[in-house]
């Protein structure tokens, strides 16, 4: 690589200095932002995440340690921009009606999708448009909440969608596995729960063993809150839970994850105004350099 292009403090920002482009055909794997929050009960800013994660994923633009190959060279990349922002009582309308739209444009294009969030919210757009293409999806669900308090058409939130699209039919939680939670919400669907704790002792190559073997050859959509991570490692979220795993343990699972069919990922709950020295949106760059090879697949 051109050490011009490795600059960070210069130029157009994209994720990881991808090409900016909304031409999606043919595409391995597409980018989105989706700067959007709905209501958050305290620590508003989860609309800056996908400006915040773009601009930390630049300070280190080289092949993505440890994983053995670079990924830019063997696929076909993009940064989509950002959709689905809007101002107004209508705004969450606009989002899921947006959001989907351009998420089936690029899906139906024949690439994999990662979604830059804003808060959980976005999810729902993102997943329908996942079920559309590849049928009932199993979720890979990283989180330190479970998000499963019923919503309906005119009161969802970030805290709704995985009971909500259970409750429709996009999600199958008997193959689904929510992984690191450490907070109790109501369990009206028969997700496979992980506790921080359970997880944290199995450690990060059992524990993926175990979401591997709940799964099986699914297709599957992974929803990654950086609120998993211990706010240690990631204080910049709206709803920070002591008790989680390292960045290191965190990026470890997900090496092991390899092999899983995911067919489109998001990554979300990055709040910039609460972050420290950039240490939240740096451990979301990464985390979302690990999702994008995962999306590729495992190359040797």
């Amino acid at each position: 690589m051109n050490s011009i292009n490795m600059l960070a403090y210069a130029g157009h920002a994209t994720f990881w200095g991808l090409p900016p482009s909304r031409e999606v055909e043919g595409r391995d794997i597409t980018v989105m932002g989706v700067p959007f929050e709905l209501g958050l009960t305290r620590r508003p800013g989860a609309r800056f995440g996908p400006r915040s994660i773009r601009e930390a994923s630049v300070h280190d633009m080289s092949m993505h340690y440890p994983w053995p190959y670079d990924i830019k060279e063997e696929n076909d990349l993009i940064d989509y921009g950002d959709v689905g922002y809007d101002l107004g009582e209508t705004r969450l309308n606009y989002m899921l009606e947006e959001s989907y739209k351009h998420a089936s444009k690029i899906l139906a294009g024949g690439s994999k999708l990662l979604t830059i969030g804003g808060d959980h919210t976005v999810a729902y757009s993102t997943i329908r448009a996942a079920k559309e293409k590849h049928g009932k999806l199993s979720l890979l669900h990283i989180d330190s909440h479970q998000e499963s308090l019923p919503g309906s058409s005119n009161k969802i939130s970030r805290n709704s969608f995985a009971h909500d699209l259970a409750e429709e039919g996009a999600i199958d939680p008997g193959t689904s596995v929510q992984a690191y939670v450490r907070t109790s919400m109501p369990k009206d669907f028969e997700y496979n729960i992980i506790y921080a704790k359970e997880a944290m002792t199995q450690g990060p190559e059992a524990l993926a063993e175990k979401v591997k073997s709940v799964i099986g050859d699914n297709p599957v959509y992974l929803t990654f809150d950086i609120d998993a991570l211990d706010p240690a490692f990631a204080p910049g979220t709206a709803t920070p839970v002591p008790g989680g795993p390292s960045t290191r343990e965190m990026r470890l699972f997900l090496e092991h994850l390899a092999g899983l069919n995911i067919v489109a990922a998001d990554l979300v709950e990055v709040t910039p105004s609460y972050d420290s020295g950039e240490m939240t949106a740096v451990a979301a760059a990464s985390i979302g350099k690990d999702l994008l090879h995962l999306l590729a697949g495992n190359k040797a």
